[in-house]
C-alpha cells in the first residue's frame, strides 16, 4: 500500500472530529441526530398517513356514487354530508396538519440540530457514525474503505 493509498483510506475531513471536540460532545450530537432521523421518519408517516386519508376520502366519495346508482340514496347522502371531506382535526385537514407538523415542531428540531452542530464542530454531520465506522471497519480490506474512491479522471 503506498502512501495515496493510505491517504484514501482516511475518513473525508467533513466527517473527522474538529480539534479540541471531546467524546462527550461527540456523542451528544450523535444522540440529537438520533432524534433527527426518528423525527424524519415519523414525518414520513404523517406524509403517509396524510395521502391514505385523501385516498379513502375519494374512495368514499365514489362509494356514495356506487350506492346511489345501486338505489339507496339515503346512505349516499349520508356519507357525502357526514364522512365525505370531514376535517380530520378540528378545523383541519391532513395538509393542514402535515403543514403545521413542518413548520413547528419538524422546523425546530431540524434548527437546533443544525445550529447544535454549526456551533459546536462547525456543521460537520454524521460524526458519532463516522467514528462507530472507524472503529468497525478492517482497514485496507476491499469493501471496508473509509470513503468512496474519487472519480476517476473523464469518467
Amino acid at each position: 500500500m503506498d502512501a495515496d493509498d493510505l491517504l484514501e483510506d482516511r475518513p473525508a475531513v467533513q466527517h473527522t472530529r474538529p480539534p479540541g471536540v471531546d467524546d462527550a460532545t461527540v456523542e451528544a450530537l450523535g444522540k440529537l441526530s438520533e432524534a433527527l432521523e426518528t423525527i424524519e421518519d415519523a414525518r414520513g408517516s404523517l406524509y403517509r398517513f396524510h395521502r391514505l386519508t385523501g385516498k379513502a376520502d375519494l374512495a368514499i366519495g365514489e362509494a356514495a356514487e356506487l350506492f346511489r346508482a345501486a338505489g339507496h340514496d339515503h346512505v349516499a347522502e349520508r356519507l357525502e354530508r357526514d364522512v365525505m371531506g370531514r376535517n380530520v382535526l378540528e378545523g383541519r385537514w391532513t395538509f393542514q396538519v402535515v403543514e403545521e407538523y413542518d413548520d413547528g415542531y419538524y422546523a425546530e428540531v431540524r434548527g437546533a440540530e443544525r445550529a447544535a452542530r454549526d456551533e459546536l464542530v462547525g456543521g460537520r454531520r454524521h460524526l458519532f457514525e463516522a467514528e462507530m465506522k472507524e472503529d468497525r471497519r478492517s482497514h485496507g480490506r476491499r469493501h471496508h474503505e473509509a470513503r468512496p474512491p474519487e472519480a476517476s479522471a473523464g469518467a
